[in-house]
């Protein structure tokens, strides 16, 4: 990442935002939660990422790389109408967003194969409560459920 996880704790902190929305290390972030285990100020900088990540996001920042927009919504939009991720149709919106359609193609149909990619969405018993969470999130940051404003 261009921007290491204490540099962007450090302009947070110091209130200078727009370096890092100009910057995509936030959409680099991996959020394995390294830094956040390790900071020695009991700060968890990963979740601080994704916060920013979905303020990029709702302010219509254009420095994030549109695969990584692509990407962020289309699994977020998955969460919402199953309760958790629907691989094949995350795949198709993110194919969608990005504009990326047929970089990958021919690995569909060994993984359909497989069982990698199950046709139809399994839904948890919950995905109501976490569709109405995600409406609600998205309400208080005053956004539609898509993210945009």
């Amino acid at each position: 990442m261009p921007l290491p996880p204490h540099d962007i704790m450090r302009y947070v902190m110091t209130n200078k935002t727009q370096r890092i929305f100009g910057d995509e290390s936030i959409w680099l972030c991996l959020t394995c939660e390294t830094c956040s285990a390790r900071c020695p100020n009991g700060v968890d900088p990963a979740r601080i990422i994704d916060g920013l990540r979905e303020l990029s996001v709702a302010d219509g920042f254009e420095a994030t790389p549109r695969s990584i927009r692509a990407f962020h919504q289309a699994f977020l939009d998955q969460v919402r109408l199953s309760g958790r991720l629907y691989e094949v149709g995350f795949v198709m919106e993110y194919k969608m967003r990005s504009g990326n359609l047929f970089s990958d193609i021919t690995n569909a149909p060994s993984m359909l194969k497989r069982g990698k990619l199950p046709i139809m969405p399994s839904r948890i018993d919950g995905q109501k409560d976490v569709a109405r969470i995600m409406d609600r999130c998205a309400k208080d940051r005053g956004t539609t459920e898509g993210g945009q404003s």
